[in-house]
């Protein structure tokens, strides 16, 4: 998504569902899995003002911390990483985990 052409508006948040392996809990109908997500938050490297993009990780993560869903319950963070490899924009990305159930019948 950074190597795209057309230019975009940042901060910007992208989404990245990692590859996951479902375990059964009653084969054929329960299944489970600890599923990580990573959000990629952009950032312009000349807004970066000290730790005024840590700010923005912060409430992201107060916004998501405890989320539970129909699918999914315990949100949460798992790791963190930024990535100042481009020209004029820094990457932190912020790897969240959570339980993820699937009922098949």
């Amino acid at each position: 998504f950074i190597e795209q052409e057309v230019a975009w508006e940042r901060p910007a948040v992208f989404i990245e569902f990692v590859p996951f392996k479902w375990h059964a809990i009653v084969p054929g109908v329960e299944y489970r899995a600890q599923p990580l997500i990573n959000l990629h938050v952009v950032t312009d490297w000349a807004e970066q003002k000290g730790i005024g993009e840590f700010r923005l990780l912060d409430r992201i993560h107060e916004l998501l911390a405890g989320l539970e869903g129909n699918t999914f319950m315990e949100f949460d963070i798992d790791s963190s990483a930024t990535n100042h490899n481009h020209e004029d924009i820094v990457e932190n990305i912020e790897t969240y985990t959570c339980v993820g159930f699937r009922h098949l019948k």
